[in-house]
């Protein structure tokens, strides 16, 4: 077996310039066959997005490692969406009613998020919120965008969740509540 590689032959005049010849020389260069280089074929490109993980904004250095960051699971590695997200809903209003520590959720979401329902406990400590109903949108594969309309007194607050599918979990990048 022998692999050629082309040669170019340049050409160096005395003022500086230079011509590059387009003749291709050939030059070969005698090899062992020790192994075969079948190569598996290409994955072919499809036009469907993709998750890039979020990074959290109250870490300061953004700047993640491609291999050890955090890297986006497939909806087939992550847990159920509908239970996930109603036992996470549920934890939320268990901490805004004191009932649970919010550390114990601390795992399924940003530092951001996290300050922001200590922060909206705040404002409910007297009026504990029922759930209505949960409404759940996948706009790509491995991100949920959930409504949550609670009644709150004689009122009907709505609290909107995004999760991501991060590293075969579910994280909550995204909390308001209207």
């Amino acid at each position: 077996m022998t692999i050629t590689y082309p040669l170019n032959t340049q050409l160096f005049f005395h003022d500086g310039s230079e011509v590059i010849d387009l003749v291709q020389k050939r030059f070969v260069h005698p090899m062992l066959e020790l192994h075969s280089f079948d190569l598996p074929p290409a994955p072919a490109l499809s036009n469907k997005l993709y998750l890039v993980p979020t990074t959290d904004p109250a870490i300061a250095d953004a700047s993640v490692d491609p291999i050890f960051g955090p890297q986006p699971s497939a909806l087939s590695e992550l847990p159920d969406v509908d239970a996930f997200s109603r036992a996470f809903v549920i934890g939320l209003i268990e901490i805004w009613a004191g009932k649970r520590p919010a550390m114990q959720i601390a795992r399924s979401c940003h530092r951001s998020v996290h300050s922001k329902l200590q922060n909206y406990g705040k404002s409910l400590t007297a009026d504990l919120p029922k759930i209505r109903k949960i409404y759940i949108a996948q706009p790509i594969e491995g991100v949920i965008e959930s409504t949550v309309t609670l009644r709150i007194k004689d009122r009907v607050r709505s609290l909107i969740l995004r999760f991501e599918g991060v590293d075969k979990r579910w994280i909550c990048t995204e909390l308001f509540l209207l």
